[in-house]
């Protein structure tokens, strides 16, 4: 269970690179409007020990001393990456620290891209959706193609619907980068639902699509990864049709 601190690394990332990361959640607790069944945070009701959520003027004297340390050091950073223990828009400063964000690195690392991982779920804010649209790199999730198959591995909090999340993800005319988890567990696999999702992708024609699976232990039992060749084979009609997707075991 990986427990952050508002920056953390830089770390190695699998799809970015040298990573240094932004927490916006509490520290020693997790919060999130998901529940994945293969989040690597662990289940929400294990997270419950701290509620403190930083605010934009602590992340901005946080991002500030890591900056400068890194730098001082020489130390690479390729991406500059709000992910931690939970959702990070849920954070009411998010479009404040996003400029913030924006501002220490044209000044320290003008080369790094600032990413955010997201479940997509506050776009429908306008000031979350400015937000992203501003960032270099918004990851977007969409898991799976209905409301039913995002109840069973992505267990949300209150009102989700797919359709609703389509909405919003289009009125970023693509300028985005949905990313979507590949899994199998007892009674369904993704390659059950990939034609549909295919059709969502379809739809959407994001930028880049980054397809992965699980790479660390899940707080769910029994979930098994798919390989890169699995996985490649399951998105091959979208790789036909000009698609650019990101592969990740």
């Amino acid at each position: 269970m990986m427990r952050e601190t508002t920056v953390f690394g830089p770390i190695f990332s699998r799809r970015l690179g040298s990573s240094l990361g932004i927490n916006l959640l509490p520290q020693e607790g997790k919060l999130c409007n998901f529940d994945c069944i293969y989040c690597e945070c662990g289940w929400n009701r294990d997270g419950k020990g701290d509620r403190a959520i930083p605010t934009a003027e602590d992340v901005r004297k946080a991002l500030t001393a890591k900056l400068e340390a890194c730098h001082a050091a020489g130390t690479p950073i390729d991406s500059i990456t709000f992910s931690g223990d939970g959702e990070p828009t849920l954070n009411p400063e998010f479009p404040e620290i996003i400029d913030l964000t924006l501002e220490l690195r044209d000044r320290y690392y003008p080369e790094a891209k600032v990413s955010v991982l997201s479940n997509a779920t506050k776009t429908w804010r306008e000031g979350v959706f400015q937000a992203l649209r501003r960032v270099d790199n918004p990851i977007l999730k969409l898991d799976a193609a209905t409301d039913a198959q995002a109840k069973l591995v992505n267990q949300p909090v209150g009102a989700y619907h797919v359709e609703d999340i389509v909405r919003d993800l289009e009125r970023f005319e693509g300028n985005f980068v949905l990313q979507t988890m590949f899994l199998k567990g007892d009674g369904f696999a993704t390659e059950d639902w990939v034609g549909d999702w295919m059709d969502i992708v379809r739809r959407l024609r994001p930028r880049e699509v980054m397809v992965y699976t699980i790479d660390r232990e899940t707080p769910q039992q029994g979930l098994r990864k798919y390989t890169v060749e699995e996985m490649r084979a399951l998105v091959q009609p979208l790789l036909d049709e000009g698609f650019k997707i990101q592969i990740k075991g």
